[in-house]
């Protein structure tokens, strides 16, 4: 037999578990090779944007220079378009193709 208080606590649990936040979907953000960029711009990108240290930023390069893309991070949707338009306006600003993208993970 269900009573008053087992009602209630029912509903706390519905209610609760309906304003527990959801984590924010994350974003890979990549870069893609091509022919024009210098391994040394792809670097600098990716230690000033993303902050990676040398050896890491080194290792990327590779990446995307090997692979023909590489992963710079993992980011909010937000983020990951901020770095994505900052990659693009940093390349084209010194005149290179570097093309970005992101993908849901």
């Amino acid at each position: 037999m269900s009573t008053i208080a087992d009602h209630e606590i029912k509903e706390s649990k519905e209610i609760s578990s309906e304003h527990i936040p959801k984590h924010p979907s994350m974003y890979r953000v990549i870069l893609h090779n091509d022919d024009y960029t210098t391994m040394e711009f792809v670097v600098e990108i990716l230690m000033k944007i993303f902050g990676k240290s040398l050896e890491k930023a080194y290792k990327i390069m590779l990446n995307v220079h090997r692979q023909g893309r590489g992963v710079c991070g993992v980011y909010t949707c937000e983020v990951a378009e901020t770095k994505v338009n900052t990659v693009h306006q940093l390349a084209r600003d010194n005149g290179f193709p570097l093309r970005s993208t992101m993908e849901k993970e």
